[in-house]
């Protein structure tokens, strides 16, 4: 009975934590470049059941020996592995702001091959990023909303010495001085990427494929890809089944109840 009960339990967790998920992701709806989390649910390792009997012998003298018979697995529960990041690309609105940028990414060589901004954090740290909603700093530098430096090419921060600019589409940064290359990352396979907040991953990356196609669009932001109502149905189902675990847990409460109260009661 106790096995039973503890499955209830671990599925009233992992239901709780898809849930937060889901919260989280309907929370950044409207994040520039916010990547939905999907949630890994797995089951406990399996344990083999099986039936242990006897069976009578035909012999002179009645004989019983031990007979097992295989029941089949079952599984004792379930829980959240991991938190995994979906890197479709969100849909690109225009905001007519030129300290924003979006990548329009059209075809990379990797199924699972993706571009990203190049920012560093105040520790010298290299991070990347899909969200373009940058700003000028009292220095005159490119930074994140965070305050993080974006980089050009040769992995320095980018400088417009306050003046206006135009971003053209291979990512050139234009200023009256000078043209400095944005500094753009690739990643042959996102699902290696480490989650950090703030929009923010860490994890390999190289220098752009030669095949890769992409364009840079000045004035426009790449939107989540968090999809409103495919997620609000996710959240009814995750409450709906951590809704059923608890009413099991409490069917099981209620047995354990009568037997330490009434079985084996005194009359």
């Amino acid at each position: 009975m106790l096995r039973g009960f503890y499955a209830a339990a671990s599925g009233m967790i992992t239901q709780q934590r898809q849930q937060e998920a889901l919260a989280n992701n309907i929370a950044n709806v409207n994040t520039p470049g916010y990547k939905a989390d999907q949630v890994a649910i797995r089951s406990f390792p399996e344990m083999l059941m099986q039936k242990v009997s006897s069976r009578k012998l035909p012999t002179t003298t009645p004989t019983n020996v031990p007979h097992r018979h295989l029941l089949g697995s079952m599984n004792t529960g379930v829980y959240v592995q991991e938190y995994v990041p979906n890197f479709s690309v969100g849909a690109l609105k225009q905001t007519f702001l030129s300290t924003d940028f979006a990548i329009d990414q059209q075809n990379v060589p990797d199924e699972k091959g993706s571009l990203f901004f190049t920012v560093q954090n105040e520790a010298g740290d290299i991070r990347l990023t899909r969200n373009g909603n940058f700003t000028i700093d009292g220095e005159g530098m490119l930074v994140t909303t965070e305050g993080l430096y974006v980089l050009d090419d040769a992995g320095n921060p980018i400088n417009t010495n306050d003046q206006q600019f135009v971003v053209l589409e291979d990512g050139t940064v234009q200023t009256d001085e000078a043209n400095i290359p944005l500094g753009l990352s690739y990643v042959a396979n996102v699902d290696e990427l480490e989650k950090e907040g703030h929009e923010l991953y860490v994890g390999e990356a190289e220098a752009v494929p030669a095949d890769a196609i992409y364009t840079i669009r000045q004035g426009y932001l790449e939107r989540s890809n968090v999809d409103p109502g495919i997620t609000m149905t996710q959240m009814m189902e995750a409450y709906r089944l951590f809704e059923t675990n608890q009413r099991v847990l409490r069917a099981y409460d209620e047995s354990l109840e009568k037997a330490v109260n009434d079985v084996g009661r005194i009359g």
